[in-house]
């Protein structure tokens, strides 16, 4: 927990991988939106997303929040929360939005308070999932929804893996919460479960991006004091024409 804080003290790591992903992605359509294309906002709902993180995703998304729908963008890093009022504060809809710092173990907010939560690309951090789950559950209407993005196990990081063993060069994948085992994981606490998988991947023309993306994860992921010369030499070894093809494993869940 200690690297995940030092991690997102502020938001610096975490806008060098979303950048990667607006850069390289053969999906045109941004990972965000394709979130957001799925959230259910009826008229007076109050919202709750852990996990905020820059706030980016709700920009320009005034839509969503009209018919006098309340959000509460929270996150456990300071630094972070303050990233995301700086983007959202001057935007048409910031009085519909309300910012806090939670732990999602301890939400401080009633019992059956929100029509929808939201925990985005969060839970595999979660220390202890099963009080985190418990306590959105415990938030969350009857009838109301429970949307949460996360990555599958052979993704980008089983795709680094591959290409640095030679080099010794190693590092790991959180699997407390994946595409893989979140179903199961939800079912415990939700009626009903959907998964959906996202088709998508990185044609990357500028490696040393993609160094800097690996570098930006150094402390989460195991992979400590790594050389950004080695480790783009690597990578272009493994592109064809220049390009430098990444496979990508991401989804969500929607919970009920």
């Amino acid at each position: 927990m200690d690297s995940v804080q030092k991690q997102y003290k502020t938001a610096k790591n975490l806008k060098t991988r979303i950048s990667i992903h607006e850069k390289y992605s053969t999906n045109p359509q941004p990972f965000g939106d394709w979130i957001m294309s799925h959230y259910e906002i009826k008229p007076n709902s109050r919202i709750l997303e852990l996990g905020c993180g820059t706030g980016d995703m709700w920009k320009g998304k005034p839509a969503l929040l009209e018919g006098g729908a309340q959000l509460i963008l929270t996150d456990f890093s300071s630094g972070m929360l303050e990233t995301a009022k700086k983007n959202i504060e001057n935007s048409d809809y910031s009085d519909y939005i309300d910012f806090k710092i939670v732990d999602i173990q301890d939400i401080p907010f009633e019992d059956d308070s929100f029509d929808a939560v939201i925990a985005n690309m969060m839970l595999h951090h979660v220390p202890n999932l099963d009080k985190g789950l418990t306590e959105v559950r415990r938030v969350l209407k009857q009838g109301g929804t429970f949307y949460c993005a996360t990555y599958g196990e052979h993704g980008i990081m089983e795709f680094i893996n591959d290409t640095l063993k030679e080099y010794h060069i190693s590092g790991s994948i959180g699997k407390a919460f994946t595409l893989q085992n979140g179903a199961n994981l939800l079912s415990k606490y939700f009626l009903t479960v959907e998964k959906l998988i996202r088709d998508d991947g990185l044609q990357i023309t500028h490696i040393p991006d993609f160094t800097e993306y690996v570098l930006s994860m150094s402390g989460i992921v195991g992979i400590e004091n790594a050389d950004a010369e080695v480790l783009t030499q690597a990578f272009e070894k493994k592109s064809v024409n220049g390009t430098l093809y990444v496979p990508k494993e991401y989804g969500m869940f929607i919970c009920k």
